[in-house]
C-alpha cells in the first residue's frame, strides 16, 4: 500500500467528520473524486488544525475527541407533538455515578426542570475514543411542546452546556385545497417595470400600480426579483442575487416623489425642478437599459437634502423614526458600516483592523452619511410596508425571492464575519452548459458555527422577508442539504460539496412559515440530490414546475402531470423568454457569447427542434392547440392554458412573454458582454396593461384557474 493511499484514507475520514463529501456524481453520471488539495483547503476553512497531509492524523484525533467531549449537540428538533430523545455524551466514569440536572426554558418564558441519575438513563451506544470510553445516554423531552425556540441546559458536577431546542410543525404553511386557492399571477423584475413617472426604472409606487391593475383582471400574485440592499455605484455588479444584506431593503426602489418631507423641503424641490436635473431624468428614461449608478446618484441628491431637512427641523415624524430605530437596532450598525465604507473608499477587508473587527467609532465616518443611511432605511421600510398592505387590500400575494448568499464585501459578511467562510465561495460543478463549473462569488455559511449561534442570523433574514412576503421562493433549495464550496484560488471544477443539517433548517422554515402564514417555494431545478424533493414534500415546501426543464428531463419528451404542490411557469429569470426559445434565438445568443461552440450549438438546435415538435404534439393531443399551422403565440397560449387548467397551486406568468420578448433578463455565466439585470421592459405599464395580446392570455388564465377547462 502506497504512502499516498495511506494518507488519503485518514483525510477522507476527517472530511466525513466535518460533513465534506470526498466524491460526487456529476450530471453525466460520472463519479468525480475530490482532490487532496481541495479537501485540505476546505477542511482548513472549516477550522481543522492542519496545513498539509502530514497534519491529518493529528487533526483527526483532535476532531474525534472534540466531538465526543461535547455533552450535547448545539441544536435538537422536536417535530409537532412527537416526543424526542436527546443524546447526551458522557465519559463512562462519570456516567456511572453522576446526577444530571436539566432546565428547559421555553420561548414563552415557561420553565421545566428535571433531575436524573445518569446510570438510570437509557443507553444508546458506547465508544472508545483515543483510549477513553464514552457512553451515549438518551434524555427524553416531553411531546406537545409549544412551537418556538427553546433553551435546554444540562448541568453535571464537571460542567454545564446549553442547546437550542426547536419545537416546530412538520410542514410549512399550506393553504387549504379550495378553488379560490388555485392562484395565478405575473412576474416582472422591478428594475424592468416602468411608468410614465419613473426615473429610469421601476419603484415601489410603480409596483403598487401594477398590483392594482393585476388585481383588477383577477390576478392574485405579483412576483419579482430580490429587493435587498445592494452596492449602487457605477462599478458594482447589479445582480439582485448578490445583495450586501439579506436583512435590509434596497433604497434604489424608493419613490422619492412620495416622501412626505419633499413637500416641506425647499432645497430638494428646487433641485428637482432645475433644468439640469430634469434633463438627467429624461436621459435615464430614454435609455433602454437601467443605469443603477447614475440613477442612484440622482436620487441621492434629493434624499441627502431630505435627510438634512428631516434631522435639522425636528419633524413631526421624528417619533415614528425613533420607534423604527428602537424596533430595528441593526439599522444603526448598518448605517455606520455604509458611512465608514464611503469614507474609506475600499472594501471592508482592507479597512484598519478595529473597523474590520466591527469597532466603528464616531470619527470613522461622516455623520451626515450615517444619518442618510438611517433615513433611507426608514423610508424604504415604510414604502415596503405600504406596498405589502396595498397588496393585501387588493387580495394579491407578494411573491418575493430569497437569494442563496450575500456579497463578500457587504454588510452581512462583515457583521456576521464569524459565520461566513471568507476563503471559499459557493458555486456549481461542471455541467453540460457550464463545462468549467460556476463560481457565484458568495461566501458560504459555516455549517457548525450557524448551529452554535442558534441560527439567529438565519431566523432574522427569514423574518425580514416573511414580514412582507405571502409567498417566498428559496433560491437553490439544495443548499439546505449541501453547497458546492470552491476554495479561494481554485477553479470551480475543483470544488467539493459540504453538507448542512437540513432537518434543522426545514424546522426553522416550517416554523417561520406557519407563524407568518406564508407559502414557501423551493427552487429545485437542475441537478438535484435524491433526498431533496422528498424532503421538500415531507415539510410542505412547494416545488417549481418549469416547462422547459420538464421537457428536457423527460426522455419521451412529454410534459408530465403538474402536481398540486407546484408553482408552474414556462421559464425563469435565468432563461430566454419563450419567444426567444421558440425562434431558436437562445442558441444563437449563447454561440455569440462563447457559451457554446459550433458543434454544441448544432446539437442544441437539434434538441430544441425535438422539444418543439414534442410540445406541439402534446398540446394538440390535449386539445390546447387546434390550429393546423402554429406560430409562437399559438404555442405560448396553449402552454399557458395547459398550466392554468392543471392542479398547480400557483401559475406564474412572465409578463414579458406575453408580448413575445426575445431578450433574457440574465444570461448566467456572462458578466461583461451582456446587460444582465439592466434591461427595461419593452413597454411601460400604461401601454402593456391595454395591449390585447396581454389581456387576452391573462383573461384566459383567469378563467381556467377559477372555473377549469
Amino acid at each position: 500500500m502506497s504512502a499516498l493511499s495511506t494518507g488519503i484514507r485518514p483525510l477522507h475520514q476527517l472530511a466525513q467528520s466535518y460533513g465534506v463529501q470526498t466524491a460526487y456524481w456529476d450530471v453525466s453520471h460520472q463519479r468525480r473524486q475530490a482532490s487532496a488539495e481541495a479537501l485540505l483547503a476546505v477542511l482548513k476553512s472549516l477550522g481543522a488544525p492542519l496545513r498539509t497531509l502530514q497534519d491529518v492524523p493529528t487533526a483527526l484525533r483532535e476532531r474525534r475527541q472534540g466531538l465526543w467531549r461535547r455533552l450535547l449537540e448545539p441544536v435538537t428538533v422536536v417535530w409537532d407533538d412527537s416526543p424526542t430523545t436527546v443524546p447526551v455524551r458522557l465519559p463512562a466514569t462519570i456516567a456511572e455515578e453522576a446526577t444530571l440536572a436539566a432546565h428547559l426554558t421555553l420561548e414563552n418564558g415557561e420553565e421545566m426542570r428535571w433531575q436524573w441519575r445518569t446510570a438510570d438513563l437509557p443507553l444508546r451506544e458506547t465508544a472508545v475514543v483515543e483510549g477513553v470510553r464514552y457512553v451515549v445516554k438518551e434524555l427524553a423531552l416531553p411531546g406537545g411542546l409549544p412551537w418556538g425556540y427553546n433553551r435546554l441546559s444540562l448541568e453535571l458536577p464537571a460542567g454545564r452546556e446549553e442547546a437550542l431546542v426547536i419545537a416546530a410543525p412538520l410542514k410549512a404553511y399550506v393553504p387549504s385545497e379550495q378553488p379560490e386557492d388555485r392562484l395565478w399571477g405575473a412576474f416582472i423584475p422591478l428594475h424592468a417595470l416602468h411608468t410614465e413617472g419613473s426615473w429610469g426604472s421601476g419603484n415601489f409606487s410603480d409596483l403598487e400600480a401594477f398590483i392594482e391593475w393585476l388585481a383588477g383582471i383577477g390576478g392574485g400574485i405579483v412576483g419579482t426579483l430580490p429587493l435587498l440592499a445592494m452596492f449602487l455605484d457605477s462599478t458594482s455588479d447589479p445582480s439582485p442575487y448578490l445583495p450586501i444584506s439579506r436583512l435590509l431593503w434596497n433604497e434604489f426602489y424608493l419613490d422619492v416623489t412620495s416622501v412626505p418631507e419633499l413637500k416641506e423641503c425647499p432645497s430638494a424641490r428646487s433641485l428637482m425642478t432645475s433644468s439640469s436635473f430634469r434633463e438627467e431624468i429624461e436621459a435615464l428614461r430614454s435609455s433602454h437599459l437601467v443605469d443603477y449608478g447614475r440613477q442612484m446618484a440622482l436620487k441621492r441628491q434629493i434624499l441627502n437634502e431630505l435627510s438634512r431637512f428631516f434631522f435639522e427641523n425636528r419633524s413631526d415624524r421624528l417619533a415614528a423614526f425613533q420607534r423604527f430605530m428602537e424596533a430595528n437596532p441593526l439599522v444603526e450598525d448598518y448605517a455606520r458600516f455604509r458611512a465608514a465604507g464611503e469614507k474609506q473608499h475600499n472594501r471592508w477587508q482592507s479597512w484598519p483592523q478595529p473597523l474590520r473587527d466591527g469597532l466603528i467609532s464616531e470619527g470613522d465616518y461622516d455623520e451626515e452619511n450615517r444619518r442618510y443611511h438611517l433615513y433611507v432605511q426608514w423610508l424604504v421600510h415604510g414604502q415596503m410596508a405600504a406596498l405589502a398592505e396595498k397588496a393585501s387590500q387588493q387580495g394579491v400575494r407578494l411573491y418575493l425571492d430569497l437569494p442563496l448568499g450575500v456579497h463578500p464585501d457587504g454588510y452581512d459578511a462583515w457583521h456576521q464575519r464569524s459565520l461566513f467562510v471568507s476563503d471559499a465561495s459557493v458555486g456549481a460543478p461542471p455541467d453540460v452548459v457550464f463545462t468549467g463549473g460556476q463560481d457565484w462569488e458568495c461566501p458560504p455559511l459555516h455549517p457548525e458555527k450557524v448551529r452554535e449561534q442558534g441560527y439567529k442570523y438565519t431566523i432574522a433574514y427569514l423574518r425580514h422577508h416573511l414580514q412582507r412576503a405571502s409567498i417566498l421562493r428559496i433560491d437553490h433549495v439544495m443548499g439546505l442539504h449541501r453547497l458546492f464550496w470552491i476554495p479561494k484560488g481554485m477553479e470551480p471544477g475543483q470544488g467539493v460539496y459540504v453538507h448542512y443539517p437540513a432537518h434543522e433548517l426545514y424546522a426553522i422554515l416550517a416554523l417561520e412559515s406557519r407563524r407568518s402564514q406564508s407559502i414557501l417555494v423551493g427552487e429545485n431545478l437542475g441537478t438535484v440530490p435524491p433526498a431533496v424533493r422528498p424532503a421538500m414534500k415531507r415539510h410542505g415546501l412547494q416545488r417549481m414546475y418549469v416547462v422547459y426543464y420538464e421537457l428536457a428531463c423527460d426522455p419521451q419528451k412529454k410534459l408530465p402531470r403538474v402536481s398540486s404542490d407546484s408553482v408552474a411557469s414556462l421559464n425563469t429569470h435565468d432563461m430566454t423568454p419563450f419567444a426567444g426559445f421558440w425562434q431558436g434565438l437562445d442558441v444563437e445568443e449563447r454561440l455569440k457569447l462563447g457559451l457554446v461552440d459550433r458543434k454544441g450549438a448544432k446539437q442544441e438546435r437539434k434538441a430544441n427542434r425535438a422539444y418543439k415538435e414534442s410540445l406541439v404534439n402534446f398540446l394538440r393531443s390535449r386539445g390546447w392547440i387546434k390550429e393546423r399551422v402554429v406560430d409562437t403565440r399559438t404555442v405560448l397560449k396553449g402552454c399557458l392554458a395547459f398550466l392554468s387548467a392543471s392542479r398547480a397551486r400557483v401559475v406564474l406568468v412572465n409578463l414579458e412573454d406575453l408580448w413575445l420578448e426575445t431578450h433574457p433578463q440574465n444570461v448566467p455565466g456572462i458578466k461583461k458582454d451582456y446587460p444582465n439585470w439592466r434591461q427595461k421592459a419593452r413597454y411601460g405599464l400604461e401601454t402593456f396593461c391595454q395591449m390585447p395580446q396581454v389581456l387576452d392570455i391573462l383573461q384566459l388564465i383567469d378563467r381556467l384557474r377559477k372555473h377549469g377547462r
